[in-house]
């Protein structure tokens, strides 16, 4: 970098740790910008726009009710077709029984998505909605990705606010961020030619936030796309938020989610460059600075590990997302090898790091404050007894 540029640098990290918006050729110039410092903005920013002290997350289960899917993404390595030996469609009771176990170990929500499976009818989702409130009623239903909404709209006759009305009323609460990826259709073309389109994922979300549906945003790194391809991303994210906070009494985003790509198990093994630590790291820090309108930023330890996890919360992360009692999707692609961590391992990731820790709810509200000494000492007395607690949730 020459010195011309370095004065540009420093003049584009003085404005974000300000707190000023950046545009789009500033969010691409941190790309090239020397990674420490980009980390030293986002912390800065982090420390501000949140309790600097605490550090969150959320016990839940990751429930996916199906595994039959026509869309055929090519990154995926979960999905099935209807006539493979191993493809799956649980029933009610499989899926309660899902969630007492979750409850048993303090658990407030479930994240419910599947593959689009024609076989289902709309009979069938809002009898679980139903099954779930009559059953499990603490418990928040986050349910039900925007290219699953998609499938709904085109297949049961129902125009889209049609269509979540009668979700609501059989008592979705959410939708999950999922279906995202690289907002950016060339990309999303060559990862998976019958994956929702962009404007479709708007569209739906932008309809969830409007009707008070919970909803979250997420990212995936290491198709191949540019650095003006992740800036633009992060800049429709922002956009909606934007809309969101202006039109819908600030029902936007609830928080920022994201991660490598995972590719072992998939077609686009060998073909799609997935992304390093570094810039799980370095997108984490830009995202920070970029999502000014954003609070809550995800630290992702199922697909990075713990340790690059708790380095996460010193480049802009605030949260540690769930204890993820159940993950599927992620875990068939390949992976980071973890895909469940108990409340201790969470506590301790964060003690580590200098933080105190506090459960939230699916919202980013604290709803406790966990004994840490208790949680870690027992750890420590009773490895086997840790153990056990991962192998339940």
């Amino acid at each position: 970098m020459i010195a011309g540029d370095d004065v540009v640098g420093a003049e584009i990290l003085q404005k974000a740790a300000s707190g000023e918006r950046l545009n789009a050729p500033e969010i691409e110039a941190l790309y090239h910008l020397p990674l420490p410092d980009v980390a030293a903005a986002a912390h800065e920013l982090r420390l501000t726009r949140r309790d600097p002290d605490v550090v969150t997350f959320l016990i839940d289960r990751n429930i996916n009710y199906t595994n039959i899917c026509n869309v055929g993404c090519n990154f995926c390595a979960f999905y099935r077709t209807r006539r493979q030996s191993d493809s799956y469609t649980l029933d009610y009771d499989q899926i309660s029984a899902k969630i007492t176990e979750l409850e048993a170990v303090g658990g407030t929500r479930i994240l419910m998505q599947g593959g689009v499976n024609p076989e289902l009818g709309l009979d069938y989702y809002t009898g679980l909605l139903r099954h779930i409130k009559a059953h499990h009623p603490g418990i928040r239903i986050d349910a039900f990705s925007p290219e699953e909404v998609l499938f709904m709209e085109r297949s049961f006759g129902l125009s889209l606010d049609e269509l979540l009305d009668t979700l609501i009323a059989a008592g979705l609460d959410g939708l999950p961020g999922a279906g995202g990826e690289i907002l950016e259709d060339d990309v999303r073309k060559k990862a998976a030619p019958a994956r929702i389109r962009s404007e479709d994922w708007f569209r739906i979300i932008d309809a969830a936030q409007r009707k008070g549906l919970y909803t979250i945003a997420t990212m995936v790194i290491g198709f191949g796309e540019s650095y003006a391809q992740r800036t633009r991303h992060l800049l429709k994210i922002r956009e909606q938020q934007d809309r969101a906070n202006a039109l819908y009494g600030g029902n936007g985003f609830s928080g920022f989610a994201m991660w490598t790509l995972q590719t072992e198990h998939t077609r686009l093994h060998g073909r799609a460059p997935g992304a390093t630590a570094h810039e799980y790291l370095q997108q984490l820090a830009v995202a920070r600075i970029a999502l000014d309108n954003l609070p809550n930023i995800q630290a992702s330890w199922p697909g990075q590990g713990f340790k690059v996890a708790q380095a996460s919360l010193y480049y802009g992360a605030n949260d540690l997302g769930s204890t993820m009692m159940e993950e599927n999707v992620v875990s068939a692609a390949g992976g980071h090898g973890r895909h469940k961590a108990t409340v201790r391992e969470l506590i301790r990731i964060a003690v580590d790091a200098g933080f105190t820790p506090a459960i939230r709810n699916s919202r980013f509200q604290i709803i406790e404050w966990p004994e840490v000494g208790a949680y870690l000492d027992h750890a420590e007395a009773n490895p086997e007894a840790e153990r056990a607690v991962g192998a339940a949730g």
